[in-house]
């Protein structure tokens, strides 16, 4: 391939020119939207979700939902800016049909939609991208195994796989290691309610990473009007958090919800504030939040940032200066390759443990961001559950080629800030960040001044 050729390929990740000054909006949260789908397709009645996010994470659930019988249709916003909210009634496919479910590259997808593929029917096959093949779902197989689902994998707890529906789940007690994602649990927890015996879950292995995602699916099935109940079972390898989850059966009712916007996503753009010594508002960040919104603001506190939330949203301001810090990252782990960059770019050292389950996602996170900023002559080691990050002099033409990007949106969120103040980077298949954020190029531009 042509020099050229390459460079046609790649985004050039665009250099600030002084401290950024913008106010962002953020697209809705994947997180919420996929498990506010799966709650209104196990309804009694239609539920309506309101600024869902549109991407490909979410269009692929919508997909596999109505492959299972789920009716979704597209109804008038009340905010004509956020487009059209979902309409959503529950509904099944044909008895002994056949149908396929296309994973992509979504964990949430994975993990979430089995469940309810076993209370169909049908024959549901799951399979996606070569890198789905390769992510854990093996212990949420195993679990409605014993709960009393039918699965065919092949003995290999892994994708490709078909869920044997056979129009219902008995449920019960089962123990899974989690440790490899919270999906895990949350896609036992979501379709619980309609197992003939509810569920009780328990979690037995190293500590769950993610835990407010697994909060998040609690408080969504409460607000349902699922009986859902944490249990501690004490300090121990838990640290004090719920190591259990029990859901009696029983009638969904999710009614209306409203998506928030998806902090993980602000991440970039926090970062971009921190790193140029600029400010970043964004509106509607909320103030009782369903995702890690105080864990996030604490550690970009930490490493330099000045925060302050107010009826208009969140401000965010950089000092002028970058701390190291020793952190566990294991419950903001999304935002672990934006705080690598950040890290890069700090006045002393910092580790970073918790991690080890993100080698398992869209790729393995540990080994990509210590290879890409290493080769802009960095100097990240990897640790079997983190990083240790020592801040060097970072230069694009010191690369051996482009930012590879994986086909992992936070690579190319990381790579983004990192082209703040490495002049001349150029990113790998920046597309791929419509997976939860599309249009992201043309925002980041746009926080800078500049034409999309």
């Amino acid at each position: 391939m042509h020099a050229e050729d390459d460079q046609d390929r790649t985004w050039p990740a665009p250099a600030a020119t002084g401290p950024v000054s913008a106010r962002i909006r953020l697209p809705a949260s994947k997180s919420i939207t996929n498990r506010a789908l799966v709650l209104a397709a196990l309804s009694d009645g239609p539920a309506r979700i309101t600024n869902p996010l549109r991407a490909r994470d979410t269009l692929l659930a919508v997909g596999g939902l109505r492959a299972m019988g789920t009716e979704i249709t597209d109804v008038g916003g009340q905010d004509p800016a956020s487009g059209t909210d979902w309409r959503v009634s529950g509904g099944q496919p044909a008895a002994g049909s056949r149908v396929s479910v296309d994973v992509g590259n979504a964990g949430t997808v994975l993990r979430f939609l089995p469940a309810v593929a076993a209370l169909t029917s049908a024959e549901v096959h799951f399979d996606g991208d070569a890198r789905a093949r390769q992510r854990p779902v093996g212990p949420i197989l195993a679990a409605l195994a014993q709960l009393g689902a039918h699965i065919d994998d092949g003995g290999r707890g892994a994708a490709p796989f078909t869920v044997l529906g056979r129009g219902a789940i008995r449920g019960g007690a089962v123990a899974l290691d989690a440790s490899g994602s919270s999906q895990l649990v949350s896609g036992l927890l979501l379709a619980a309610p309609r197992f003939d015996e509810g569920i009780e879950v328990r979690h037995e292995g190293p500590p769950v990473p993610s835990a407010p995602h697994i909060a998040m699916t609690v408080r969504m099935l409460g607000a349902a009007g699922a009986d859902v109940e944490e249990i501690h079972s004490g300090p121990g390898e838990s640290g004090g958090r719920p190591d259990a989850w029990r859901v009696r059966p029983g009638r969904l009712s999710l009614g209306t919800v409203a998506v928030e916007p998806d902090l993980s996503n602000a991440g970039p753009f926090l970062a971009a504030a921190l790193v140029t010594g600029g400010t970043i508002s964004v509106p509607g960040w909320p103030r009782d939040s369903l995702q890690a919104a105080g864990q996030i603001l604490d550690v970009l506190t930490r490493m330099g940032a000045r925060c302050d939330i107010g009826p208009d949203g969140l401000t965010i301001s950089g000092t002028g200066a970058i701390r190291g810090i020793t952190t566990d990252l294991r419950d903001v782990a999304e935002l672990a390759p934006v705080l690598t960059v950040v890290a890069a770019l700090a006045e002393t050292s910092s580790v970073f443990t918790g991690l080890a389950h993100t080698r398992g996602h869209e790729t393995d996170r540990l080994a990509a961001l210590a290879k890409e900023i290493n080769a802009l002559g960095g100097d990240i080691t990897e640790r079997p559950d983190g990083l240790r990050i020592r801040p060097r002099p970072l230069r694009a033409q010191a690369a051996d080629g482009p930012f590879g990007s994986y086909d992992d949106h936070r690579m190319v969120m990381a790579a983004a800030v990192l082209g703040l103040v490495v002049p001349g980077l150029r990113v790998v298949n920046a597309q791929t960040a419509a997976k939860t954020f599309p249009g992201f190029t043309d925002v980041w531009a746009e926080m800078l001044g500049q034409a999309s």
